[in-house]
Order: C-alpha cells, then sequence, then structure tokens
C-alpha cells in the first residue's frame, strides 16, 4: 500500500488468517515493524487487540488532532487491564 492504509481497512499484506505475508522479508515498512505487541495492545484477546488497533489508526489519521476522539477508543480506554 504505497500511499499507507486507510483507518478500518485490512493491509493488503494479510492473509486470510490475519497474519502478515511480509514478516520477517526486508520489503516489510519500516511502520510495520516498529509496532511492537504489548500487553496494553493485546489485552486478553483479539476483539481487545483489534478496538486497541482501530483507535490507534483513528487517532493517527491525518487530521485527527482537528477531530473528536474516535467512539473505539473512548472503549479502549475503560476496557480493563490484562495484567
Amino acid at each position: 500500500m504505497p500511499n499507507g492504509k486507510p483507518a478500518g481497512v485490512p493491509c493488503v499484506q494479510l492473509d486470510a488468517q490475519g497474519r502478515c505475508r511480509l514478516f520477517g522479508k526486508p520489503e516489510r515498512p519500516s511502520f510495520c515493524a516498529g509496532l511492537q505487541p504489548s500487553n496494553e495492545m493485546c489485552g486478553t484477546d483479539r476483539t481487545y487487540a483489534m478496538h486497541w488497533l482501530t483507535a490507534l489508526e483513528h487517532a493517527t489519521q491525518p487530521g485527527a488532532a482537528d477531530q473528536p476522539p474516535a467512539a473505539s477508543s473512548i472503549s479502549v480506554c475503560s476496557m480493563p487491564s490484562s495484567t
């Protein structure tokens, strides 16, 4: 995705199981390689992780500073910690 990935759109490099086809390869974008999983991000299940990533996508899209927080970011903040 040479022009980036819009929020809410799955990456074209994900396979049917949601795994990155570029993982471990030099052509993997530096942003992806820099996004390291953590307990805060992953929580206890896939649903929590997807809510967290959706909130991150919306918060970092161009013009996000000029917009109110996405509803998904509010729900993620109220979720209990996975520790």
